[in-house]
C-alpha cells in the first residue's frame, strides 16, 4: 500500500487523564483512500461497498501517539481484510430419518394428551 494512500491525523484524546490528556494530541485517526491503494477492480468495488471511498479508524488506547498510530493502522488493515472475506452460502440439508420419526412421535403424543383433556358428553 503506498504511503500516499494513508493519512494520519492527531487529535486530543477524551476521557480522564488530567493535565496530560488536556495538552497532548495522542489519539490517532487513520484514513486510507481505497482508490489510491492500487487494488484490482473487484477488490476495490467490494471495499467501496463496505466503506465508501475511505477506510477510517482511530485509536486512543495508549498514552503514546506512536503506539496509537500503529494500532489504528492495524485496525484499518484488519477491517479491510474482514471486508474481503467471502461468506459461503449455507447448504440446505434434510432432517435425518430418525429426527423426522422423533418429531412425528412427539406430535402424536401431544395430540393424544390434548384429546384426553377434551370434554366428552357421555350420555
Amino acid at each position: 500500500m503506498p504511503e500516499s494512500a494513508v493519512r494520519f491525523s492527531f487529535v486530543r484524546s477524551g476521557g480522564p487523564g488530567g493535565q496530560h490528556v488536556n495538552t497532548s494530541s495522542t489519539k490517532v485517526q487513520v484514513s486510507i483512500d481505497i482508490d489510491a491503494c492500487g487494488f484490482d477492480e473487484a477488490t476495490a468495488a467490494t471495499l467501496h461497498k463496505v466503506f465508501g471511498t475511505l477506510v477510517i479508524t482511530s485509536s486512543s488506547e495508549s498514552r503514546s501517539q506512536w503506539r496509537n498510530r500503529s494500532d489504528a493502522l492495524r485496525r484499518a488493515l484488519i477491517a479491510m481484510d474482514e471486508a474481503l472475506v467471502r461468506v459461503r452460502p449455507r447448504v440446505a440439508t434434510k432432517a435425518t430419518r430418525r429426527a423426522r420419526e422423533r418429531r412425528l412421535t412427539n406430535k402424536a403424543h401431544q395430540s393424544q394428551r390434548k384429546a384426553e383433556r377434551r370434554y366428552r358428553d357421555e350420555d
